[in-house]
């Protein structure tokens, strides 16, 4: 049943089953939790699951904050656009690309690390740390939590990195509100693209993927409609991205992240 509600359509399919492949599919983002505490021993398995992840080289560029104290909770969802369900939530995860460690071990080396100033080597630290925070979420679903990323974390990345003591050449990617749901809360799993709009065989096929858009956003503005919301998935899409108005401050995030000592070039 799942598959059908992953893709609002009732003769979705999949030929193979596994737990871990239901789980994956009843993901959905929760935004109300109860007030019970994620113990210590959810945390340390979260992160144990975060670290068994893939890494480019085995870099591990990435490092991870668990906030729980009420007041910090509180100042950083002012700076991630005023999100209730931060301070909710009985513990955040802030998720860090992590520069800094492998500057530190080239200082206390005397090795030079110039390959860390290029591009590349920044969105490593984002790939991975996605990753990692990836795994993080199918394990604490696996253990009857639930989450939601929060990417505002990045409309102030130089206030967050101030509140969290980051060292320098370390960024705050997203945070994780991390809870037990709420039961009460109005929400389902969201409806995704077709997958003819997203898989390609052999070569890419723009005119053939992008047919199943309109059929997507009429499945989505009823899904919008039975939880209180408004709009296809197009609109979305157009509102999002229309320009830096609509980036929340994150425009600016080139000159920031150079100020926080990622390379960008």
């Amino acid at each position: 049943m799942t598959v059908i509600a992953r893709y609002a359509d009732v003769d979705a399919t999949l030929g193979v089953h596994s737990d871990t492949l239901a789980l994956q599919l009843a993901h959905r983002s929760v935004r109300k939790f109860l007030p019970d505490a994620v113990s210590d021993e959810h945390l340390s398995a979260l992160v144990a699951a975060a670290q068994s992840a893939a890494t480019s080289s085995n870099l591990q560029p990435w490092s991870v904050v668990a906030v729980r104290d009420p007041q910090r909770k509180a100042r950083l969802a002012v700076l991630a656009k005023n999100q209730q369900f931060i301070n909710d939530a009985p513990l955040f995860l802030v998720w860090v690309a992590d520069l800094g460690r492998a500057r530190r071990i080239a200082e206390r080396a005397g090795a030079p690390l110039d390959g860390a100033d290029y591009l590349e080597t920044t969105i490593i630290g984002f790939v991975d740390t996605a990753l990692a925070a990836q795994n993080a979420v199918v394990a604490a679903e696996s253990l009857g939590l639930g989450t939601v990323f929060v990417g505002a974390i990045r409309n102030h990345p130089e206030e967050v990195a101030a509140e969290l003591a980051l060292p320098p050449h370390a960024v705050a990617t997203f945070g994780l509100a991390v809870g037990i749901p709420d039961p009460t809360e109005n929400a389902g799993i969201k409806p995704r693209l077709p997958q003819e709009a997203v898989l390609h065989r052999e070569q890419y096929d723009a005119g053939a993927a992008d047919a199943h858009v309109p059929a997507y956003d009429e499945r989505l503005a009823a899904y919008n409609t039975r939880h209180g919301l408004t709009g296809t998935w197009s609109g979305r899409v157009l509102a999002r991205l229309a320009g830096p108005q609509s980036l929340s401050g994150r425009h600016r995030l080139r000159t920031q992240l150079g100020r926080l000592g990622l390379g960008i070039r």
